[in-house]
């Protein structure tokens, strides 16, 4: 960056959140082993969730789920009081954006203090796979939502109606805040290599949140920082626990940077040829060893995100729709 971009306060802010979201990180590798005691049941496949008490309380109900409304409509709020006053997109922050940061360190620290008092989190008593589609579907929106900047098939972009992408990119703070809110909520503060990763995760998700409204919080390179960063975690969450899955997941996530996610950095064409040779050589010497019959890993991921915009965008156009129509009867 810039020695000019480097001085803006909204720039500053986000290091000095980068630098927060790990020292967090730390705080919760250094607690850690404080945690080893607790008996847990054990694991019962694929969609149990292992960290949770074999015989939770009211208390540690009332603990997760208490914290977590508050946390999530004060968010919401500070968003809808920011959309209501009309806010516009400055390189300072506003006093929302302050108020977001205080709120989102403050359920940070509860939510530590929280898992090593009670131990559990929403995982008590919701599905594993609500945490993980919540934000599979933040991803999928972001798609949605940059297709007229970067298009969706290298860099094509795809004729969905303006007003769906207005609509998306309007209300989309109200669902990103309720998807790393929950998934933040899902989990508790256990140290394990992936709840790490994952919650050094969602801390960038809460920052990015706090930033609305700031120069910032739209720069490109930022924002793709995050989408990648769920390839990253989802390869190495892969890796350790050895289920030879993490191909589907680094050529799958990887799949979609090629496609759609690197076009909206204004690359030249070389370097991106470079990485799409560098993605094509890399698949080859993997599946080279791995068989080639396993080739179809490296589609399902980038297959599923892209039926799943059109099926987003759908949703989006029908509700429009009827909501017009409702409007006109009344």
């Amino acid at each position: 960056m810039s020695q000019n971009t480097t001085s803006r306060k909204d720039v500053q802010v986000l290091w000095g959140g980068i630098l927060l979201s790990l020292l967090f990180s730390g705080m919760i590798w250094l607690a850690g082993s404080r945690l080893d005691a607790v008996r847990l049941l054990p694991d019962q496949g694929v969609s149990w969730y292992y960290w949770k008490l074999p015989e939770p309380t009211f208390w540690t109900h009332l603990s997760a789920w208490g914290l977590y409304l508050l946390h999530q409509f004060s968010f919401w709020y500070l968003i809808f009081q920011a959309q209501s006053q009309k806010t516009k997109y400055s390189t300072t922050l506003h006093r929302w954006n302050w108020a977001a940061l205080a709120v989102n360190v403050l359920f940070i620290v509860l939510h530590f203090v929280q898992t090593h008092w009670l131990y559990d989190g929403l995982a008590q008593d919701v599905s594993i796979w609500s945490s993980q589609a919540s934000v599979a579907v933040l991803l999928i929106w972001v798609l949605l939502m940059e297709n007229n900047r970067r298009g969706l098939f290298f860099g094509k972009k795809l004729s969905f109606r303006q007003e769906t992408i207005r609509f998306a990119r309007k209300y989309h703070g109200y669902f990103f805040a309720w998807a790393t809110v929950y998934t933040f909520w899902y989990h508790p503060m256990v140290f394990t290599s992936g709840h790490l990763m994952g919650f050094f995760y969602m801390f960038l998700l809460l920052l990015q949140g706090s930033l609305f409204f700031t120069r910032v919080h739209t720069n490109r390179w930022w924002t793709l920082f995050q989408e990648v960063g769920v390839l990253v975690h989802g390869t190495l969450v892969a890796v350790m626990q050895g289920n030879n899955l993490w191909p589907m997941f680094a050529f799958g996530f990887g799949g979609v940077l090629v496609i759609t996610q690197m076009h909206g950095l204004k690359l030249s064409r070389r370097v991106r040829w470079g990485i799409g040779l560098a993605y094509i050589v890399s698949a080859i010497w993997v599946y080279s060893g791995r068989g080639w019959l396993a080739l179809n890993e490296i589609v399902r991921i980038p297959l599923i995100d892209y039926l799943a915009v059109g099926l987003l965008a759908g949703i989006f156009t029908l509700g429009l729709r009827v909501a017009d129509r409702f409007r006109h009867a009344v």
